[in-house]
């Protein structure tokens, strides 16, 4: 499983990706914008601080497991948000994907398990180079856009398909997919968010403080 937290400068950002992709393993989701990691994308989390936490341990122990019962039966990644486990990657039969769809299930503190995984061949290095390319799009994209927050959006890419998670509003969810299946090389969005109300995000974001600049006057 590989989480890449893509917090570099634009001039680097590709080839600092494509560099670290080259280390992969049959299995390398790109992950976008994941507030896990880092004390200052930490503080911009819309997740309590303990439920990042169970994330984590959710992540670990979910592939720690998998790994110990299946071995090379699967490559998987594992993801959670929000204790929704997202399981992407390639299995070599249906059984052994369901097999650690069930595995995953029953670590705890996991809620609801959403296996993504496909009955294929391992991906190819190129497919997983493409994936960074597309990663890189995204966050530009999300970043660009002046009326998202891109820190609220944790993105995996595998094989041209994106996921989305995060807890975000509906309209911040319709507005993230279509700017995202605009880009090129997206094969399919599939959404996995944990949607909330207006209200609730305005309750768990705190308000922009007015910029001292714009509030002074202008000199006569």
């Amino acid at each position: 499983m590989m989480k890449t937290l893509m917090k570099t400068r634009p001039s680097l950002l590709i080839l600092s990706l494509l560099a670290a992709t080259l280390g992969l393993g049959a299995c390398a989701p790109i992950v976008v914008g994941g507030a896990m990691v880092g004390s200052a994308l930490v503080a911009t989390d819309r997740r309590t601080a303990g439920t990042q936490v169970e994330d984590e341990t959710i992540e670990l122990k979910a592939g720690a497991n998998i790994k110990q019962q299946l071995g090379d039966k699967v490559h998987v990644s594992v993801n959670s948000y929000n204790r929704v486990v997202l399981l992407t990657g390639e299995a070599t039969t249906a059984e052994a994907r369901d097999q650690a769809g069930q595995i995953a299930g029953n670590v705890e503190n996991a809620a609801n398990v959403i296996n993504e995984l496909d009955v294929t061949p391992a991906s190819s290095l190129t497919s997983r180079s493409n994936d960074v390319l597309i990663a890189s799009k995204i966050k530009a994209t999300l970043f660009n856009a002046q009326d998202l927050i891109s820190s609220a959006f944790y993105v995996v890419v595998e094989r041209g398909n994106v996921y989305l998670m995060g807890r975000v509003t509906e309209r911040e969810a319709n507005r993230a997919t279509d700017l995202i299946r605009t880009i090129s090389g997206v094969q399919k969005v599939v959404r996995c968010f944990d949607v909330i109300s207006e209200d609730e995000l305005a309750r768990i974001v705190p308000p922009k403080k007015p910029d001292p600049a714009a509030t002074q006057p202008s000199p006569q």
